[in-house]
């Protein structure tokens, strides 16, 4: 066999030149080579059959699955409601009085504080009349010091001396001093009022803050507030560096709302920057045609960043439950009524759960479930109710 395997390739011109009497050598040759061709296919059909033996010796493994443990967690459902924000106090300060601008100090931007003079106005006649007031009230204490002496003295006389004064001259004396002492009273009130009335010429600023609107100029006129509604302002005065952010909350989340509770602040228009604030007071009561309630918080601005008008998301914690048992969403099933637990034979079981409240990586687990469960995450279509499976712990997606 080797000494045909290892001799010359048949040449076809030999064949015709050997004589056709010697049939059987060429079969043979044909059917070795033959042989030769088939032997490794042979063999790599024996190869073939030992790999499809371990495949389905793999796939008869018992599969492995991901798992994480039913555990405690502090939940809280969030919700996102826009806002604007708003000075904690703003105020158009008018005149008391009508008069001339005089001079004005500060002007729009400018930061004042408490008391600050913010403008003067001129008003000549109300200096006049003031005078004049303080006069009359020197003449009626003038009147009522000479009535009160010859009073005291007509009475001083009538007590060393009985009788000698007529009792209806110590009466008139009486009622002479009684009348210098009210025109005396009624002068001085009158100087008090000019006087504030004079002071009202002066405006101030009623708290701390910026002013971001001036109306006037040095030289107009202006009218006094009280006196028309139309009446125009000076300035306007905004405190800034306490804002206000009221915004609605729906009857669903109201049980929710508690005075001073946190609540973060998202303002687009500074990078998504979050502040923080916390709620401060709410109007207790649902609006009939929104069905919502009004809820104010107080977010603290003390560099001025954050500007009146600016919009924001306030990110609000309603709900919250304290160290409840949880499971992430990804091991809940299409429909949310059950899960898949691998009990403590390794083996599937299909558990039906009722749920609490959601957020957006966790459910609250009512019942059905019990800390240190091990429940299924991901694809649960790979497995079936009473399967065998190895359990791997695994972490939750919002977790990795």
């Amino acid at each position: 066999m080797n000494d045909l395997l290892n001799s010359n390739p048949l040449d076809i011109s030999d064949i015709r030149r050997r004589p056709i009497s010697r049939p059987g050598l060429f079969d043979r040759r044909v059917l070795v080579a033959a042989g030769v061709l088939l032997l490794p296919c042979l063999i790599e059909g024996c190869g073939g059959g030992t790999t499809a033996n371990a495949n389905t010796g793999a796939a008869a493994a018992t599969p492995s699955v991901a798992v994480v443990k039913v555990d405690r967690h502090d939940l809280y459902e969030e919700i996102t409601i826009p806002a604007e924000f708003r000075p904690y106090n703003e105020v158009e300060l008018h005149a008391k009085v009508s008069g001339y601008v005089k001079q004005m100090n500060v002007d729009i931007g400018d930061k004042v504080k408490p008391g600050q003079l913010l403008a003067v106005l001129e008003i000549p006649e109300l200096q006049d009349e003031l005078d004049h007031a303080v006069a009359t009230q020197q003449r009626a204490a003038a009147d009522y010091k000479d009535a009160h002496l010859a009073y005291t003295r007509l009475l001083e006389v009538n007590k060393q001396h009985p009788n000698l004064i007529a009792q209806q001259d110590l009466d008139t004396a009486e009622a002479k001093d009684a009348t210098a002492e009210g025109a005396l009273a009624g002068a001085r009130s009158e100087v008090q009022k000019y006087r504030t009335l004079v002071s009202y010429t002066r405006i101030t600023a009623p708290f701390g803050g910026v002013v971001t609107k001036r109306y006037v100029d040095p030289g107009a006129l202006i009218q006094a507030g009280t006196s028309s509604q139309q009446a125009m302002p000076l300035v306007r005065v905004s405190d800034n560096n306490l804002l206000r952010l009221d915004f609605p909350v729906s009857v669903d989340y109201v049980r929710g709302i508690h005075q001073g509770a946190p609540a973060a602040v998202k303002v687009d228009s500074l990078g998504n920057k979050t502040f923080e604030g916390k709620i401060a007071r709410f109007s207790d009561r649902i609006d009939d045609s929104t069905r919502t309630m009004t809820v104010e918080m107080e977010v603290p601005n003390p560099t001025l960043e954050l500007v009146p008008g600016m919009y924001a998301n306030v990110e609000l914690k309603v709900d919250q439950r304290d160290r409840v048992l949880a499971i992430p969403v990804e091991a809940v099933s299409p429909g949310g009524k059950s899960v898949l637990v691998v009990n403590s034979a390794n083996e599937v079981e299909q558990r039906p759960v009722t749920f609490g409240i959601e957020t957006p990586s966790q459910y609250e687990v009512v019942s059905g479930l019990k800390e240190g469960d091990l429940v299924m995450l991901g694809n649960t279509a790979q497995v079936t109710p009473g399967q065998k499976v190895e359990p791997r712990i695994t972490a939750p997606l919002a977790l990795q």
